[in-house]
């Protein structure tokens, strides 16, 4: 077997200082990082590192690349924003060795976790996600639109409080309006919204509305958007502001 590896690494939401120091010591022993541009212009540059940024919608010829890197001796680390199991690179590298050469089933390779977004976002708020939630994907790149709006709807009927990740891009607005409208039809309170954009960097943002009263325009792709659940409240800070947070257990 080679002496190379490969290690499926998140970088977190945004802050270095978030990246947890087992990446840290893995970035600093790579020959080669493997990512979507702007993740991998976040990892720092230095002698004998070689840096493999692509766009963000070839994620298996980017997975193939770096695996045959590391089967031919290299130690590679593919990177991704938050956690890489996360609507991000982990299944993409997997889903290339299960249909790639029988070679790269005995490669030394290791998944390290990192701080997502919507835990970031949530920390932020407070503990909106302290109950039953889930995660949804609104980007309809890699699963048709009428699969999102079941799970939404679903999502919503069951009371689970939900994190949003990539609402609204340039080019699918359309996708968010209908995704509000959805919700806000579902809901029959007026659940709490939280629109998180770019935690723990400087362009950081964060609102709490109700939810009858979000628009399609309080989100882009650089948002996190968290629906709480029909148990979840505020409580006002003595400085101003609220926290936001869901009981660990269902009112009786």
């Amino acid at each position: 077997m080679s002496a190379g590896w490969i290690a499926i690494v998140g970088l977190g939401p945004g802050d270095a200082n978030l990246i947890t120091p087992e990446v840290q010591a893995t970035l600093d022993a790579a020959t080669d990082i493997v990512g979507y541009f702007p993740y991998v212009a976040r990892v720092v540059e230095r002698p004998g590192l070689r840096l493999h940024a692509s766009d963000n919608r070839v994620e298996l010829e980017r997975a193939a690349h770096a695996l045959a890197m590391a089967a031919a001796g290299q130690r590679v680390v593919v990177v991704s924003s938050g956690d890489p199991g996360v609507f991000a690179m982990a299944s993409a590298v997997f889903e290339a060795i299960e249909a790639g050469p029988d070679d790269w089933r005995g490669l030394d390779l290791r998944v390290l976790p990192g701080i997502t977004a919507m835990l970031a976002a949530a920390a932020r708020a407070g503990a909106p996600l302290g109950h039953d939630f889930c995660a949804i994907n609104l980007s309809d790149n890699l699963k048709p639109w009428a699969v999102i709006e079941t799970r939404l709807r679903l999502a919503i009927q069951a009371d689970f409080a939900i994190a949003l990740y990539n609402p609204r891009s340039a080019s699918r607005p359309e996708g968010f309006v209908s995704a509000l409208a959805l919700m806000q039809a579902e809901a029959g309170d007026d659940r709490l919204i939280i629109f998180a954009r770019a935690v723990s960097t400087p362009q950081e943002s964060l609102r709490v509305v109700g939810l009858q009263s979000a628009t399609a325009d309080m989100a882009d792709m650089r948002t996190v958007v968290l629906i709480g659940s029909s148990q979840t409240r505020q409580i006002a800070r003595a400085n101003g502001g609220a926290w936001v947070y869901t009981p660990r257990g269902l009112a009786p």
